[in-house]
């Protein structure tokens, strides 16, 4: 037997390639939208792909599975399991097979059995291998999906968090401790491959090791040391990080199919950038690090280093309107690759961000200043501070002067936003806040940009406090900076 490991390190995710060695067949599971990894593997190690199998309908990146039954001809192998609205709806376009509790199929020598996991989605199931081939006639680990992560479990809260199905999320987490029960039933030797790592927003507190083994995770992951119900769902939907509302996108995208892509050519750079371009609705990313946007770049433009882009652009880019980006050339081919993951397939075109300096159009910039500098004039209420974590790190500790404003929410917040005064913007290191000092300044708000972000401030012993939970400032009446609705 061949088992191959694919992870992505921007999104988290983990794939991988079963092969049967005599058979000369392979199969991919839970594959992501850049199948081309997939496929030179295949060539290398001598196998074709015939197959392609999921755990689920993912929510945080687009699936490879219709690209490669378009492209090679691969039998799906997709659930089967849940309610009518979770479906595959382009499984009929393809041969495929609908898989249900019990049922099981076979790639080469290779047989996998079917296990209906519902929790993290109604969906979910998980797949039991055996290497019949070599002769074992019990499985020897278990793909488990969004299910089981190393050292978590999957969370529930999605369907009602990021695609507004009001209920799901309890419903979902009872289903959850139900399969978790029935997962600690499993062999201790089982090997547990998961489809994330640390970092995914699929579940909290997930670890960086690539696998595990059930018996591991019944001794040690926090999730599986509930024997009651109610206390499992109270720690399941507690704490869990904020849904990317890019998510319902995703459900929605991988139910009713993909756009298969095809073997993906890089366009030529654009010509100069037009004012018009930039105040239309279109969105144009500049690639560049925070720092060099700071110092310059073209006015009504947004900054998301591609190092970032990953994490955030599904939180701030409007999927329904056309997408530019400023980058430089060796850059690009990264830079769609991972917005084809997320599914953001309007980008229309690039400019060369050294065109763009040389011919004198980034013109705009912003100050950056370190917590010494603007401490007075936050504790006098000259500027308002914005603060744009997360709420757990909001909850941990924040200045008290600050107004939370969480990245991800700026899309929504930020065209309502009424300012009467400059602000500064800071997150825990000063990378997420240079993305919102850009959003703002995009929008004609004065910002900077707090260097160093929460860590420096504590560490200039300046004043912090704790919070029993994020508020808002338009509900505090010496708010400087108010949501408004506008007519």
């Amino acid at each position: 037997m061949l088992l191959k490991y694919f992870y992505d390190q921007k999104l988290a995710h983990a794939s991988y390639l079963v092969g049967c060695q005599k058979t000369k067949e392979a199969i991919v599971v839970d594959p992501g939208r850049d199948i081309e990894q997939y496929l030179e593997m295949a060539q290398r190690e001598g196998v074709k792909l015939t197959g392609v199998a999921e755990t689920h309908i993912h929510a945080d990146y687009v699936s490879g599975a219709r690209e490669l039954a378009e492209r090679v001809g691969a039998k799906l192998y997709v659930s089967d399991e849940g309610p009518a609205e979770w479906k595959y709806e382009y499984a009929d376009q393809y041969e495929a097979q609908l898989l249900k509790e019990g049922d099981t199929f076979q790639v080469g020598n290779i047989r996998f059995d079917v296990l209906h996991t519902p929790g993290h989605t109604p969906e979910s199931i998980s797949f039991l291998l055996t290497d019949q081939g070599g002769g074992a006639n019990e499985p020897m680990g278990i793909f488990t999906g969004d299910f089981v992560f190393v050292g978590s479990i999957g969370r529930p809260d999605l369907l009602e968090a990021a695609a507004g199905v009001q209920g799901s999320a309890e419903v979902g987490a009872k289903q959850l401790y139900h399969s978790a029960q029935r997962f600690k039933e499993l062999p201790d030797y089982l090997q547990v491959w998961p489809a994330h790592g640390a970092g995914s927003a699929c579940g909290k507190g997930l670890g960086a090791i690539p696998s595990s083994t059930v018996g591991y995770e019944k001794r040690f992951n926090p999730a599986l040391q509930y024997a009651d119900e109610t206390e499992f769902v109270n720690y399941i939907l507690s704490d869990q990080p904020e849904a990317p509302r890019y998510f319902a996108v995703m459900k929605r995208v991988n139910k009713e199919g993909p756009l298969v892509l095809g073997k993906v050519t890089l366009p030529k750079p654009l010509p100069a950038l037009q004012e018009s371009l930039v105040s239309s609705s279109a969105t144009v990313i500049d690639l560049s690090p925070s720092s060099e946007f700071a110092t310059a770049h073209v006015p009504g433009t947004i900054n998301i280093p591609l190092s970032m882009l990953a994490a955030w652009a599904g939180w701030l880019v409007d999927y329904d309107q056309p997408v530019y980006l400023i980058a430089d050339a060796a850059d690009l081919p990264e830079a769609y690759r991972v917005l084809h993951k997320i599914g953001i397939d309007r980008v229309s075109g690039w400019f060369e961000r050294s065109g763009e300096i040389q011919s004198g159009r980034a013109t705009e910039h912003y100050p950056v200043k370190t917590p010494a500098e603007l401490a007075p004039q936050i504790e006098s209420g000259e500027v308002a501070l914005f603060d744009v974590r997360a709420d757990s790190e909001w909850n941990q500790g924040h200045v008290p002067q600050a107004e939370h404003r969480f990245l991800g929410h700026f899309p929504d917040m930020i065209s309502t936003l009424e300012c009467h005064q400059p602000v500064v913007v800071q997150c825990r290191s000063g990378a997420r806040s240079a993305i919102a000092a850009s959003l703002l300044q995009a929008a004609g708000i004065d910002v900077t940009n707090l260097a160093g972000g929460y860590q420096a401030w504590e560490t200039a012993g300046l004043p912090t406090t704790g919070s029993s939970g994020p508020i808002s400032c338009s509900t505090s009446s010496t708010a400087a900076c108010s949501l408004e609705k506008k007519s």
